[in-house]
């Protein structure tokens, strides 16, 4: 079956996990990814890193470098980089996670590889951008969300922000906005012929998601100022809350659109309620006594019942509901099994593994799952010898360590 991105090639030159997540997805989708890594004698850092050959249990469950190839090679050795323009010359699409700068230290940078492929799509993931005052400085998921306004909205209104999961600034930030502007790029070289740089920040992704909700709205349009536990998605609300059950565990409830809130207040008969369904101003306002003290009632009922149970009853009476997992729960969860985001796969070392699906449902060219993640420098003899060395050429650069 034809893939969505069949006859695609990507370099990928990333040393963390969202550069490795973002080239996956487009690996899923049938793209010809070969990750460039350094040789074992040299550093290897992030998640992003493929594990050695005797790794099999690592290898058969790393998530986001299933379906590419793995090649080593110092770049920091001229003999390396002219293997690098050599492939860049067949290549469509480059992907580089480093400082701004270091690409351009290594012979790898855009204006270098566009004069040999005028059509390649560079793709840069970094911190601040290729430009401004911060430009240079080093940073992780936790300092983007601090510099964005994502931090401090988030956990109670009293004591320190909570901090999330790196899914925000690393994940739905740098490797979603990446992937897109690739694919956007792409786009438009059917239509130019040219390939062009794409410039992905961590910093205004984090930014590009905050300003979608009503926090940065409303103070774009009234001045209202955002405050953590603060406005409908603080926590503050019944209808929009994470409550305990009797057997110790949580549900959460999310009905912000009245009719919903006003099918639990029916499923309890507490019509009495109804006067607590959303409205504009919550978007901004903390809760009052009244929604408090609704909450607190909600809290009591819900003790009287376990998780499942509770969620059977509202999944009838159509109210927006969900059970708090722990991460084996969700691998076992019914819907999950059935859209196929838990596959068991066959691996030849490590035996039966299972991975995350594909996100992605594509009904005439699905993403698929093709082979597992490779050992570091799996495919170097391949894929030199792809670019017309011998095998005694190879043998030397092995020996001097360029790959």
């Amino acid at each position: 079956m034809a893939l969505a991105l069949d006859g695609i090639k990507v370099l990928e030159l990333t040393r963390v996990g969202p550069g490795a997540f973002c080239t996956m997805m487009l690996a899923d989708m049938g793209a010809e990814v070969l990750k460039i890594e350094p040789p074992p004698t040299g550093k290897l850092a992030g998640s992003g890193a493929s594990p050695k050959p005797d790794e099999a249990r690592k290898l058969a469950t790393n998530f986001t470098n299933r379906n590419k190839k793995s090649l080593t090679l110092n770049l920091k050795d001229p003999a390396g980089q002219d293997i690098l323009h050599a492939l860049a010359k067949e290549y469509d699409v480059l992907v580089e996670g480093f400082r701004p700068g270091v690409m351009q230290r290594l012979g790898g940078d855009y204006e270098t590889l566009r004069a040999i492929n005028p059509g390649i799509v560079y793709c840069s993931l970094s911190g601040y951008g290729q430009d401004g005052p911060y430009r240079n400085f080093p940073a992780h998921d936790l300092n983007y969300l601090s510099l964005s306004g994502v931090l401090d909205l988030i956990g109670p209104a009293e004591g320190p922000p909570s901090i999330p999961l790196n899914i925000i600034a690393d994940y739905a930030g740098a490797s979603m906005h990446g992937a897109l502007g690739i694919m956007f790029a792409l786009f438009a070289r059917q239509q130019t012929g040219q390939g062009q740089l794409v410039d992905i920040s961590y910093l205004d992704t984090t930014i590009s998601l905050l300003a979608a909700t009503p926090n940065v709205r409303d103070y774009f349009a009234d001045g209202i100022m955002p405050g953590r536990a603060k406005g409908v998605f603080g926590g503050g609300y019944a209808y929009y809350s994470v409550y305990q059950t009797k057997d110790g565990k949580q549900l959460s409830i999310g009905c912000t659109e009245p009719w919903l809130w006003n099918n639990v207040c029916d499923a309890l008969d507490r019509p009495d309620w109804k006067d607590c369904g959303m409205k504009m101003g919550d978007f901004s306002q903390h809760s009052t006594e009244r929604h408090q003290q609704v909450k607190k009632e909600l809290q009591g009922i819900l003790l009287t019942k376990t998780r499942d149970e509770w969620y059977d009853f509202f999944t009838q009476a159509d109210v927006c509901v969900g059970k708090v997992y722990d991460v084996p729960e969700v691998f076992e969860d019914p819907q999950v099994k059935h859209r196929e985001m838990t596959v068991e796969l066959d691996h030849p070392q490590a035996g039966k593994v299972t991975q995350a699906g594909v996100a992605i449902k594509l009904s005439d060219t699905p993403g698929s799952i093709r082979s597992f993640a490779p050992a570091l420098g799996q495919h170097t003899d391949e894929v030199l010898g792809g670019v017309g060395l011998s095998a005694q050429q190879i043998a030397q650069l092995r020996e001097k360590q360029v790959v």
